[in-house]
């Protein structure tokens, strides 16, 4: 009883010092909702939509219980989780967060999961897309292209890591007998589920394609209110002194390990929203590149609470606990850190304070593309986040009139 009330008191406390702080700082918390609004219009919206679309046109079709089948000897004994798993795995990869939540709960709705494999499979297929790695952290803050394949291995060995260590999760829970697996896969078997997945699908094309916009559009939609939200709410804790405060305490830490105590608000800031982490802790003048990356690459795979939080509420639909991806995360975070350790000698010069590669990568010419392709995101993306929000309003309107009638 006492513990409740102790979190009934912390919460109303928290929101009332959120909302004086919107009446004592409006300028401030209307630049900071644009600049979030900005990142969601331009951005976030039209480069996650095509993915979550055909996702859920893929799923509805079979195609990723053929996958599922085809993988299941490779995805069951590594992490102990259906094949189906790594279609998860691959479009969480390749779209960013939170797709491989989204895509989680919509498998465990569709029972091809259980509780305890869909809690382990959401902790390691979130995670950022090569696009955000490469061009707006490397390019765009760092203005080096070859800290992106450091980011990126240890952003991504970091998750595999997690996942191999979440099949030890609830072990004891399970019934399924890993030896049994040992047969290959099987193409006719494959089908035949993908065609018996196909035919339980007894809505026309028409509808089908409709509610993969309207599902889709609606968790985007989700998603830019916590990008707003806590963006207002990083610039609120900045203003308040706030995030001074946990600065100093978090500086004691950092000078354990011989990091300069001016990464301390960049790491909290971080710990909110990942993208303002990262840029405030390239900024830093007097930390080195070495000890930058290390701290950027904890961040990035902390995610932070801004993605925590849509990642909870599109888990909160389904009985999948929120626990142990949150602890899979500060894990992430410490994993990357420490894999970026033992990758900077072989990618850079044995001095850590230098910023000189030591092998020359072709990722310049890839660099530029990606750079090409971010900037057509940002021009074209705010014309195609319109359009589907007008057809969403449609596709919305009719359904509604139509239950009316």
């Amino acid at each position: 009883m006492l513990k409740s009330k102790s979190k009934t008191v912390l919460l109303a406390t928290s929101v009332t010092m959120l909302a004086a702080g919107l009446i004592i700082f409006p300028q401030e918390s209307f630049e900071a909702s644009t600049g979030g609004l900005n990142m969601w219009w331009k951005i976030v919206f039209p480069s996650l939509l095509p993915f979550l679309i055909f996702s859920e046109l893929l799923i509805s079709f079979g195609v990723v219980r053929f996958i599922g089948v085809m993988l299941e000897p490779f995805m069951r004994p590594l992490f102990r989780v259906p094949g189906v798993g790594g279609f998860v795995w691959a479009m969480g990869l390749a779209s960013g967060f939170p797709a491989g939540a989204k895509f989680t709960v919509r498998l465990r709705q569709e029972e091809q999961l259980t509780r305890i494999e869909a809690e382990r499979l959401v902790c390691f297929t979130n995670s950022s897309n090569p696009l955000f790695l490469f061009v707006a952290v490397a390019v765009g803050f760092f203005h080096n292209p070859h800290l992106g394949i450091i980011l990126a291995l240890s952003h991504y060995l970091g998750n595999f890591c997690v996942g191999i260590i979440m099949r030890f999760y609830r072990r004891k829970e399970e019934k399924t007998d890993l030896k049994s697996i040992t047969k290959l896969p099987s193409l006719r078997q494959a089908f035949n589920q993908m065609h018996r997945t196909r035919i339980k699908e007894t809505r026309p094309f028409g509808s089908l394609l409709g509610d993969a916009v309207l599902s889709s559009i609606q968790t985007l939609l989700m998603i830019g209110g916590f990008i707003i939200l806590f963006s207002v709410v990083n610039k609120l804790l900045f203003h308040m002194n706030i995030t001074g405060m946990l600065a100093s305490i978090v500086s004691g830490i950092l000078h354990i390990f011989n990091f300069p105590e001016s990464l301390s608000p960049p790491f909290i800031s971080g710990m909110f929203e990942m993208t303002l982490g990262s840029k405030l802790t390239s900024a830093v003048e007097n930390a080195s590149l070495f000890q930058q990356t290390v701290m950027t690459s904890f961040i990035l795979a902390f995610n932070g609470f801004s993605i925590q939080a849509q990642v909870a509420s599109i888990l909160a639909s389904t009985d999948i606990r929120f626990l142990p991806f949150f602890l899979a995360r500060i894990a992430h975070g410490f994993l990357a850190s420490i894999i970026t350790v033992l990758l900077w000698v072989p990618f850079y010069s044995g001095n850590k304070d230098s910023g000189n590669p030591v092998h020359a990568f072709p990722v310049s010419a890839t660099g530029e593309q990606a750079s090409s392709l971010y900037q057509h995101m940002i021009d074209f993306g705010p014309f195609l986040t319109l359009m589907f929000l007008v057809l969403y309003i449609i596709i919305f309107a009719k359904r509604l009139f139509k239950g009316l009638s």
